[in-house]
């Protein structure tokens, strides 16, 4: 899919690749000093290699709302597996001690994510919905040899915001209270292609071992304080720059819009000025991270309206001029383009990416200019030369001078007839 071109990743400075793709705890940090605002770590700006690959086609990715429609399919053969685990009787009548174990599970019905019940849960009814907050104890291990790669006594996430990996999102979802479950898992809803440094290999299938051990209500967003807010907010922000990192940018979209959701909401708790400062500058790191990945699905409108909203915000943000400049460049609006980007120059004079882009667009421009100015022509054929009238002028003036010789002889041939008249 093709995208408008990005910041050179030399100038801007990507935000490092986490270790922890679980936990809502992502923390991602900046590698190195910069120069500009513009080439600031302010956040991501753009993934080295990026570009070099077809980052953009997201069709193995589920839909997010997949799993919905999944639950509702198989309510009913959850259900019918919970009775046959709570009375494990087999064909033959008898009872084992153990509870039973269940054939394989498609999840998505192509085999790449599978799950097992180990130990039957508290029955469909207390199986958690997206929305709420769910603990889990989890171990991860490489389906190749079986090394253990993650363990969390208590992981705590909220279930449908993309806030761990997908094979997790997707799984607990059809889990009951106290269920434990196998999941096998393909790398695409594990660590992806990737794969974590240095312990996860690339395109590495997974094992996990999940028990649902707690799930409760989500938070309150009218009733959280400034700083549980502002924590809520940067751990679905900082998810975001996680998936755009593994170039998803329909889940990194996901959680740049949780977090604005969050920061939008009605507070009925006192919230001092310098938290709504915090959340202020919070939603403009949203809405340019947000901006650009859409920018990566061509999403060229959405973008716009992401960059807008910035600048109603912060007129002079150089990230938001410039993402916006290259917006209307991509839509044709040349003219409009090269005045947001003079501006973001003015402002950051040094900066060598606006230099480049701006002399590139002034280029673009006058090139549509020409070819405007031909077609305009051809539609409505080439005019006279300005010689012309002159031509006409000449034309005009070879009958006049015929007229007056033809009256000459005229005149003549009257003056002939009266003398030869009078000689007579």
């Amino acid at each position: 899919m093709a995208s408008i071109e990005e910041i050179p990743p030399e100038v801007e400075d990507p935000c490092e690749k986490t270790t922890n793709m679980l936990g809502t705890d992502t923390q991602l940090s900046h590698a190195k000093g910069v120069s500009s605002l513009l080439d600031s770590g302010e956040d991501f700006e753009i993934i080295e290699n990026a570009d070099d690959e077809d980052d953009d086609d997201m069709s193995e990715l589920p839909l997010l709302e997949d799993i919905r429609t999944l639950k509702k399919q198989r309510e009913g053969e959850g259900d019918a597996e919970s009775q046959q685990l709570k009375n494990p009787e087999n064909a033959a009548g008898t009872v084992t001690e153990e509870p039973a174990t269940q054939e394989w599970l498609d999840v998505l019905g192509s085999g790449s994510l599978k799950k097992k019940i180990l130990v039957a849960g508290k029955g469909v009814s207390s199986r958690p919905v997206n929305g709420q907050n769910v603990t889990i104890e989890l171990k991860v291990m490489l389906e190749e040899d079986g090394v253990v790669v993650e363990e969390e006594a208590n992981l705590t996430f909220t279930l449908g915001d993309g806030d761990v990996m997908q094979a997790l999102d997707l799984c607990v979802q059809l889990m009951e209270l106290r269920e434990k479950a196998l999941i096998v898992s393909d790398a695409k809803y594990g660590y992806g292609k990737q794969g974590r440094c240095p312990s996860v290999p690339a395109d590495a299938t997974l094992r996990l071992e999940v028990e649902l051990l707690d799930v409760r209500d989500g938070p309150d967003l009218e009733r959280l304080t400034g700083q549980e807010k502002k924590e809520l907010v940067n751990r679905k922000r900082e998810r975001g720059n996680f998936y755009y990192q593994q170039a998803e940018y329909v889940f990194a979209i996901n959680s740049y819009e949780i977090a604005l959701k969050i920061i939008n909401s009605s507070s009925k708790v006192d919230i001092t000025p310098e938290e709504e400062s915090e959340l202020m500058d919070a939603k403009v790191k949203c809405l340019n991270n947000l901006a650009a990945s859409q920018l990566k699905l061509d999403h060229f409108e959405a973008a716009l309206k992401s960059c807008s909203l910035v600048l109603e915000h912060q007129p002079d943000n150089i990230k938001a001029l410039f993402r916006k400049g290259k917006v209307l460049a991509q839509q044709g609006e040349y003219a409009e383009a090269i005045s947001i980007l003079k501006k973001a120059l003015k402002l950051e004079p040094a900066s060598k990416t606006i230099h480049s882009e701006l002399s590139k667009l002034v280029k673009k421009h006058a090139d549509q200019k020409t070819i405007e100015t031909a077609m305009y022509k051809k539609m409505l054929g080439n005019p006279a030369s300005p010689t012309v009238p002159k031509s006409k002028a000449r034309s005009w003036a070879i009958p006049w001078k015929w007229l007056f010789g033809a009256t000459a002889v005229a005149i003549g041939g009257v003056a002939l007839s009266v003398v030869i008249a009078a000689r007579n």
